[in-house]
């Protein structure tokens, strides 16, 4: 969990410190006033672009071209730790941990981050791109190790793709890059599945007003993947890309109780499942590593009805799961009571201020 948060001209926040104590932060304030800019910057203290999936560039406030800096201490099993991730102008995004650089994928290892914003609305409609990327920050939550069988695997694809783009045929310049996908490939696969098991543990039997959903994962590929990629290379060069493997996966979801696809259910449903996986991703972790993980839920009560936001808020609570919500009006958290931390956010000539208040 984190016990402080800093943001540094960071979207339209110039400077923000936010002090917490591992209580559900709710945050409230009219459209535009900067709400989701915070769960954006707790999100970047994971691997990966964050929940708006943003370049390092679009981060800064555009007024100041100083860059943008987000530090946060640590509390829980990483009590004291301070992570720091930053960008100049031009420049990539740096991840420091208690002062010295590390690679990004070294914050999976401090900081389990899962979240649920407005545009995973239409997870189960559109296409297989979203579903994966959902499906592994779910895996990546439970094997940090996760992030580095995806980026090998990715790295060696893109040189693949580009000779077959180049038309070469040469099979020795094949066989090292096709051998590296078929170990990480492995690890994907592998990871994905172990993940998919503890969320069905997680859900059963579990204590919850959300619906479960059965998991599967389909189109990751054959078992011999270097062999297929070998035996695959005319119709790749046809194609001028990789046609197998487990970057053409898909997660498919059921609506348990009336054994529904979830892309044939109605919106409200789509979102409960969504909310339903979130949460039993996050009883997993709590299970498995003692902590629960920081939850991030954009307008997360929008779409939910008096008794669905107040059972939603029970739940986070029995997780002891720091869990910042952002919505538009306080009454949409006043079920939380005390058991919350609340900021109201408005908008002051295009900078963000926030305030401390009660529910």
């Amino acid at each position: 969990m984190l016990t402080e948060l800093t943001l540094l001209q960071f979207r339209s926040h110039r400077r923000l410190t936010l002090a917490l104590d591992g209580r559900p932060v709710a945050i409230f304030g009219p459209n535009g006033a900067g709400k989701t800019n915070i769960l954006e910057a707790v999100s970047l203290l994971s691997p990966g672009r964050g929940l708006r999936r943003a370049g390092a560039d679009e981060l800064a406030r555009r007024d100041e071209a100083v860059g943008w800096k987000i530090r946060a201490i640590l509390g829980g099993a990483g009590a004291g730790r301070e992570v720091e991730t930053t960008a100049l102008p031009g420049a990539t995004r740096e991840v420091r941990i208690d002062g010295k650089l590390a690679p990004q994928v070294a914050l999976a290892r401090l900081l389990r981050v899962l979240w649920l914003v407005p545009s995973m609305d239409r997870l189960w409609i559109e296409g297989a791109e979203g579903r994966r990327r959902f499906l592994d920050r779910m895996t990546l939550s439970f094997f940090p190790h996760h992030a580095e069988a995806v980026l090998t695997y990715e790295k060696a694809m893109r040189e693949r793709n580009r000779l077959l783009k180049d038309m070469v045929r040469d099979p020795a310049w094949y066989a090292a890059l096709e051998g590296q996908m078929a170990e990480a490939g492995a690890a994907i696969v592998g990871n994905r599945a172990a993940a998919l098991a503890r969320i069905a543990v997680a859900q059963q039997g579990a204590a919850t007003s959300f619906p479960a959903a059965h998991l599967e994962i389909t189109g990751t590929g054959p078992e011999d993947l270097a062999r297929a990629l070998a035996e695959g290379r005319s119709r790749d060069l046809a194609a001028g890309r990789t046609l197998e493997g487990p970057h053409r996966a898909d997660l498919a979801a059921i609506y348990a109780d009336k054994a529904v696809p979830a892309g044939q259910c109605s919106t409200g449903e789509q979102k409960a499942l969504l909310i339903s996986l979130i949460l039993a991703n996050a009883r997993a972790l709590a299970e498995e590593t003692g902590q629960a993980p920081v939850l991030l839920l954009d307008e997360v009560a929008a779409h939910l009805d008096a008794a669905r936001r107040a059972a939603l808020y029970d739940e986070i609570c029995a997780l002891q799961a720091q869990a910042f919500m952002s919505g538009t009006g306080a009454e949409l958290f006043d079920t939380l009571g005390p058991r919350a931390l609340a900021f109201e956010v408005s908008d002051e000539a295009s900078v963000s201020v926030v305030a401390t208040t009660r529910l």
